[in-house]
């Protein structure tokens, strides 16, 4: 059974938003607070500023910790066969809060997992599918001195009771047994998804169950996890900007 809307961490009161942000940042809290601080911009362009709050999401029963350091996520290591979809060239800038200012966070790890344009993750059982030993669309990388992090994968299928996702992880010391993480989620847009879904292999899932605004995960400040991809090549390319509120 698929435990996804298993809540993380707690929502922020303005209070706290606002001792946290600084008076810099007090007009950002038009927006709703996450259960855990993160800052960046929707763009598909590059990061824009202000900053905005980014909310922390559940990780979900899928993350396996692969150790895939890779950029191109789409083929299995086992076979180098590569999933069929759309390309997505999704790039991760990743900024750290200090003293009001995103700066950007170099030597992070950002691990990505999804599902391919049937629905199935790899590496995991699960009573739909068991692909153990797969590890098709996960991997990681680690953020530049620019703050990021580049992937190539593929738009996401959909499976039932979710709608189209994207999971992430962002790791200061992935080796450590305590330190910095940030979970979320990425998100699309219904109508562009429905476009992306009427063409092969996708079609071939049928029609999706789930659209944004039924998806319990997605209420929860799923807004603000939105990435807009714009066309790029055969596919589409996006950037999702987020600053990291980190001890």
């Amino acid at each position: 059974m698929i435990h996804d809307d298993e809540q993380v961490g707690r929502l922020l009161s303005r209070r706290e938003a606002l001792e946290i942000l600084g008076a810099a940042g007090a007009a950002l809290l038009t927006v709703a607070a996450g259960p855990r601080a993160a800052l960046g911009s929707r763009s598909s362009r590059g990061p824009a500023s202000p900053c905005i709050v980014r909310p922390e999401q559940t990780e979900g029963p899928y993350f396996v910790d692969e150790g895939l350091d890779r950029s191109d996520i789409r083929s299995d290591p086992a076979h180098g066969r590569v999933v069929a979809g759309v390309p997505l060239a999704l790039t991760m800038a990743v900024s750290r809060l200090n003293d009001g200012a995103c700066e950007p966070l170099e030597g992070a790890r950002v691990d990505l997992w999804q599902c391919d344009a049937m629905g199935i993750y790899s590496d995991v059982r699960d009573p739909g599918f068991d692909t153990v030993g797969q590890k098709f669309l996960r991997g990681s990388q680690t953020t530049d001195a620019s703050g990021e992090a580049h992937f190539i994968t593929i738009y996401p299928g959909w499976y039932r009771g979710r709608t189209v996702h994207i999971h992430f992880k962002i790791r200061t010391d992935p080796l450590a047994q305590q330190g910095y993480a940030f979970t979320s989620q990425l998100y699309f847009d219904d109508e562009l998804t429905d476009r992306v879904h009427a063409l092969e292999p996708y079609h071939a899932r049928g029609k999706r169950t789930t659209r944004n605004p039924d998806d319990g995960i997605y209420r929860r400040d799923g807004d603000q996890l939105l990435v807009a991809p714009v066309a790029a090549d055969e596919g589409y390319a996006a950037t999702f900007a987020i600053g990291l509120q980190m001890p």
